[in-house]
């Protein structure tokens, strides 16, 4: 495949001068789960990781970024953020909140920085796989960049 253009993610990465790989996938403009954007790109889907976004009770917005074969459990979400309850984010305001459209949501170059957890299954992985920020492109690079780059912290967000 062509070398993908450049996104707001890829943008973002290259100011903080954070390395990364931008991986393109076959794709008809449809938004495809993790699991199966794994199996298109050839990797584990412990290492393809989608980007949540939540609503809290507090009526702001934050990010979640799980394994693609894991379930985000909403109380430990809220814990993290320390609120009371969390909600997931309709997929209409997506884009407005984010300014990315639904699969291809980046935890990176989001139009306003939200705060924002990554799970802490990745600490143990040499690279993650995220959306690059459009449908068709992920951005691999370290699980500490993706700390630095998003604003994150490691958290347990997952169902065991």
């Amino acid at each position: 495949m062509p070398k993908p253009d450049k996104t707001n993610a890829m943008r973002a990465l290259e100011r903080m001068g954070i390395a990364y790989e931008a991986l393109a996938y076959p794709n008809d403009g449809t938004a495809l789960d993790a699991v199966t954007v794994a199996g298109l790109l050839g990797a584990p889907p412990d290492q393809v990781y989608k980007t949540l976004v939540l609503s809290g009770s507090d009526r702001r917005h934050y990010v979640c970024v799980v394994p693609g074969d894991g379930e985000l459990d909403l109380k430990l979400a809220a814990a993290h953020f320390s609120l009371k309850s969390m909600a997931m984010l309709p997929p209409v305001q997506l884009k407005d909140v984010t300014g990315y459209e639904r699969g291809g949501c980046s935890p990176v170059g989001m139009k306003k920085a939200l705060a924002c957890a990554v799970d802490a299954r990745a600490q143990g992985l040499s690279h993650v796989i995220v959306s690059g920020g459009r449908i068709g492109i992920q951005i691999k690079l370290s699980p500490d960049d993706l700390l630095r780059a998003a604003g994150a912290a490691y958290a347990p967000l997952c169902r065991p």
